[in-house]
């Protein structure tokens, strides 16, 4: 058990896939299928490379590497349009996380996202989880320049929750995403997933804490 990691917190701070709701399984799937449609194999190395990357830079990053003919904007149009039946029906969040956000809000404790996904994404699974009764700032990758390990979305939650980046918390499921938190001068939890298992190791090397699940924080 963990103790006593909301001290000295003012706001805490999500990344939303893997960290937040249980759905990094989606974008394997959706990687595959859209892979196959051109007569493509998914390549192994492929989500170790475009880790941390906003939607846009993945898009971009595919299309030049693996000879797309779709523009980027019908790629990320593409992508939405698969996923978002999944994140409307098929994606919860990860163990023991809404106590842990009931606790953060009768504490007072600010709450935001920072999530490479899309806006339209997350609006699906917020519809369907209602995410919008917790979170006071949701930033997604379509409104950052620069994907994570640049702390760009983390630094702005914290601007839009107008809390200093040292009193805030990050939850993170990817390294990369643990760089961000601490290239903004955060705090940052890692939490296990299953999509993240090769990196386990790492990122409880990295972090300030580590935990398999929201059950495991004494609150």
């Amino acid at each position: 058990m963990i103790k006593g990691i909301l001290d000295n917190t003012d706001a805490v701070i999500f990344d939303m896939d893997g960290s937040l709701v249980d759905s990094m399984w989606i974008w394997k799937q959706i990687d595959i299928e859209h892979f196959a449609m051109y007569g493509k194999e998914l390549p192994e190395d492929l989500q170790s490379k475009i880790e941390g990357m906003s939607f846009y830079q993945t898009a971009q990053f595919i299309k030049e590497n693996y000879g797309f003919p779709e523009s980027i904007e019908e790629m990320t149009e593409l992508w939405n349009r698969m996923a978002h039946k999944k994140y409307s029906e098929d994606v919860y969040f990860k163990k023991g996380v809404e106590h842990f956000l009931d606790v953060c809000v009768k504490r007072g404790i600010k709450l935001g996202i920072a999530t490479s996904n899309s806006r339209f994404l997350y609006d699906a699974v917020s519809n369907h989880l209602g995410l919008d009764k917790y979170f006071d700032c949701v930033l997604t990758g379509s409104e950052i320049l620069n994907g994570k390990p640049a702390p760009d979305v983390y630094l702005k939650a914290a601007e839009r929750l107008n809390v200093a980046p040292e009193r805030c918390l990050v939850f993170e499921d990817i390294t990369k995403g643990i760089e961000a938190g601490h290239n903004a001068g955060m705090r940052v939890c890692a939490v296990d997933d299953e999509y993240s298992l090769h990196q386990k190791d790492d990122k409880k090397k990295m972090a300030d804490y580590f935990i398999h699940d929201f059950t495991e924080l004494e609150l």
